[in-house]
């Protein structure tokens, strides 16, 4: 991707990641946490209208000041790591929890010419 930002590229891996990712355990958090804000459980569609902040950056919108996603756990895969003096394995590979923050689209607006 040459010629973007860190901060563009921080987005494209976030629409990135949502888009491929197959889980469907964060679906029980997310339609419960927008239907308690009052958005119709027909209107919920994770993975098409339910991004991260960095997602919907990377698709052309903004999360209005204000607003309050639904947290939700993912689970990021971390390599193997080892010690470049020894090469005895300091980390073992495998997959930690993070944490992150969705947000529906009637949570956001469209980005003004590229902002």
């Amino acid at each position: 991707m040459q010629g973007t930002t860190d901060r563009e590229r921080i987005q494209d891996e976030a629409l990135a990641r949502a888009t491929r990712n197959k889980s469907w355990a964060n679906y029980p958090a997310i339609f419960e946490g927008f239907t308690a804000k009052g958005i119709p459980e027909g209107e919920i569609e994770p993975r098409v209208n339910v991004f991260t902040f960095h997602a919907w950056k990377a698709l052309g919108r903004y999360v209005r000041r204000g607003e309050h996603g639904v947290k939700v756990t993912t689970w990021i895969k971390i390599d193997e790591k080892r010690d470049e003096r020894t090469g005895e394995v300091v980390r073992e590979s495998g997959r930690r929890p993070k944490t992150a923050v969705v947000f529906h689209v009637s949570q956001t607006e469209p980005l003004a010419n590229g902002a």
